[in-house]
C-alpha cells in the first residue's frame, strides 16, 4: 500500500536526507497491529489492567494509576506514530513509546519489590515489557536519523 505523495521507495526526507528504504518499509506494514512491538505492548496493557482490577489497594492507588497510564502510552504511541505515515513523526512517537516502556518497567519492578502485585504476574508483565523495550530499540535503530552532511 502506497499513499500518494508521502510513501515512495525513492524519496528525500524533510531536511534533504535520503529516506527511501525507511519509507518503503513503513509502507509495506499492514497496520500498526502487525508490529511485534505493538503486540507485546498490548499484552502488557492487558496484564496491567487485569492486575490493577484484581490487586487494587488504596495505599498503592497512585502506583496503579501511573502504571496504567504509562503502559497505555507505549501501545498508543506506536499506533499514533504508525498512523502518521511519516518516518520522522513515526520515530518521534517510537522515542516516546520507549520512554514510557522504561517507565512501565520501573513501575512493575517497584510493584514487585513492594509486594503490590503477585510475583508470577508481575514477572510475566516485566518480561514482556522488557521485550517491548528491545523491539522499540530495534525499530529506533531502523528508523535512525541519517547524519546530515
Amino acid at each position: 500500500m502506497v499513499v500518494r505523495g508521502a510513501l515512495t521507495s525513492n524519496c528525500w526526507g524533510e531536511k534533504g536526507w535520503w529516506m527511501g528504504p525507511v519509507i518503503s518499509m513503513l509502507a509495506r506494514m499492514r497496520d500498526h497491529k502487525s508490529m511485534l512491538a505493538w503486540q507485546e505492548a498490548h499484552e502488557v496493557v492487558r496484564g496491567v489492567l487485569r492486575s490493577c482490577r484484581l490487586c487494587w489497594r488504596p495505599q498503592a492507588a497512585a502506583l496503579f494509576e501511573q502504571l496504567q497510564r504509562s503502559s497505555l502510552s507505549v501501545q498508543l504511541n506506536i499506533a499514533e506514530g504508525y498512523s502518521l505515515k511519516r518516518p520522522a513523526r513515526f520515530r518521534y512517537h517510537l522515542e516516546v513509546a520507549y520512554g514510557s516502556a522504561v517507565e512501565t518497567g520501573d513501575l512493575l519492578e517497584l510493584a514487585l519489590s513492594e509486594g503490590v502485585l503477585p510475583p508470577v504476574e508481575a514477572g510475566a508483565m516485566l518480561d514482556r515489557c522488557r521485550r517491548t523495550q528491545r523491539l522499540l530499540l530495534g525499530l529506533l535503530r531502523r528508523y535512525a536519523r541519517p547524519i546530515s552532511s
